[in-house]
C-alpha cells in the first residue's frame, strides 16, 4: 500500500515544481562546444536514483534489505559526527584553557574546574551520537 502512495507523491512533486518553475523567466541559451547531452544524461541518472531511492527502501517483503543498510549508513553517519564535533571542540577548549593558564597561572584551579566541566559536557553528546547509532542499528 505505501508503494502507490509513494508514486502519487512524488508525481505531485514533481507537477508542484514544474509549475513552480515555470513562473520564473529562463536565461538565453547560448552556444557551448562540449555537448550538453552527457551532462543532461547524468542529471537524469542522478534523477532517477533519487527518486527511486524511497520507494526501494518501503518495498514489502522478506528480501528487503534496504532498511537495514541504511539504518547501518545512519549510524556511521551519527557516531562519525558526533565523534569528529566533539574531538575538535574538545581540543580548541583544551588548546585555550593551555593559553590562559600560561598567561594568567594563578587562576589555573578555576580553569581547569570549568575545562573539566565543559569536557563533560562536549562527552555526552559523543554518548547521544552513540546512543543514536546504537538506536538505528538494533531498532530494525
Amino acid at each position: 500500500m505505501s508503494a502507490p502512495r509513494s508514486f502519487v507523491l512524488t508525481g505531485a512533486v514533481l507537477l508542484s515544481c514544474g509549475a513552480l518553475f515555470s513562473v520564473f523567466v529562463p536565461t538565453p541559451l547560448t552556444k557551448t562546444s562540449a555537448p550538453a547531452s552527457s551532462s543532461n544524461t547524468a542529471t537524469a541518472a542522478m534523477s532517477a536514483a533519487a527518486l527511486v531511492a524511497p520507494t526501494a527502501a518501503h518495498a514489502a517483503g522478506e528480501g528487503s534489505v534496504w532498511i537495514p543498510a541504511l539504518s547501518a549508513v545512519g549510524a556511521g553517519f551519527a557516531i562519525g559526527l558526533a565523534a569528529i564535533g566533539s574531538g575538535v571542540g574538545q581540543g580548541i577548549a583544551s588548546g585555550r584553557c593551555i593559553d590562559g593558564i600560561s598567561r594568567q597561572p594563578e587562576v589555573a584551579d578555576d580553569l581547569r574546574g570549568v575545562l573539566l566541566l565543559s569536557l563533560a559536557f562536549m562527552e555526552s553528546l559523543t554518548i547521544y551520537g552513540l546512543v543514536i547509532a546504537l538506536a538505528l542499528l538494533f531498532a530494525n
